[in-house]
């Protein structure tokens, strides 16, 4: 019986929601899956491929993953730790740890799951100097880990080479028979919103260019690629040569209430 792992990480855009959406898009066939924007990993952990490449520019959410694949007993343990000992003070107590400075390639695993799960409203981010910064939630019990789920995500990614890397570094190793899946951060749809303020890794015009860009060399090669992104002027006209598909999304991130709610999103797809 296949495994049942989803996302242990709440990530902002994350596309646990829409996989019933995906689900006629996605293709029942290939070779290595390639997911160059790793964030929740959630069309991952659906496909339950055999094997992946799974990347990121963010080395602590790169390291979160590498730690719970080959070190997941250690990350639960540290997490029993936060778990007993939550509360306002140690919440600020950890987030305002020096993490490269001071903690091993576990520990920083488990502070940012801790955090992740503690935070305001599940959201990653980060300041100009890479610190987190967002305050702490308000849960009477917040789920700071699940073991089992942890276990079988540890097990589904052994399949998976996890490593630090800028979207371009597909090129070098994608062929026809793999399968490609682009979720960047989203284009801005307003002068009030931001999709790419998440971490001091921004993302702005010229990167969705160069994205296009990667995704039109692997159309060429023949390799199949689905992308998503926001439902705006700039991503259908920088996509127009391509098949684009209208998906209807909940925005769950904000700020005010009154503006979460449905909002539709573009999939795009090379063949």
């Amino acid at each position: 019986m296949p495994l049942q792992a989803k996302p242990f990480l709440k990530w902002a855009g994350g596309k646990g929601r829409l996989l019933a959406q995906y689900q006629p898009y996605l293709p029942s066939e290939f070779k290595t899956y390639f997911e160059p924007f790793l964030g929740g990993a959630a069309v991952f952990f659906h496909l339950a491929p055999a094997r992946a490449v799974l990347t990121d520019i963010n080395p602590e959410l790169i390291n979160l993953y590498t730690c719970v694949r080959d070190q997941v007993e250690a990350v639960i343990q540290l997490l029993a730790q936060h778990k007993a000992q939550h509360c306002d003070a140690y919440y600020y107590q950890i987030r305002a740890l020096p993490k490269q400075q001071t903690l091993n390639s576990v520990e920083r695993a488990a502070r940012i799951l801790y955090l992740n799960k503690t935070c305001f409203n599940g959201l990653y981010r980060e300041n100009a100097l890479g610190h987190f910064n967002v305050p702490m939630g308000r849960y009477r019990n917040p789920q700071i880990y699940d073991p089992n789920l942890l276990r079988q995500t540890s097990d589904m990614l052994r399949v998976a080479e996890i490593a630090v890397q800028p979207f371009q570094a597909v090129l070098e190793t994608a062929t026809p028979a793999d399968f490609v899946y682009f979720d960047p951060p989203y284009q801005p749809i307003s002068a009030t919103s931001s999709f790419t303020a998440y971490s001091r890794f921004s993302f702005c015009e010229a990167d969705q260019i160069a994205l296009r860009d990667v995704f039109a060399q692997l159309q060429m090669r023949g390799v199949r690629t689905m992308l998503s992104n926001s439902d705006c002027p700039f991503i259908r006209d920088l996509y127009a040569d391509f098949r684009v598909i209208s998906i209807e999304a909940s925005r769950a991130i904000n700020s005010r209430p009154d503006r979460r709610g449905k909002v539709s999103e573009v999939l795009v797809l090379s063949w």
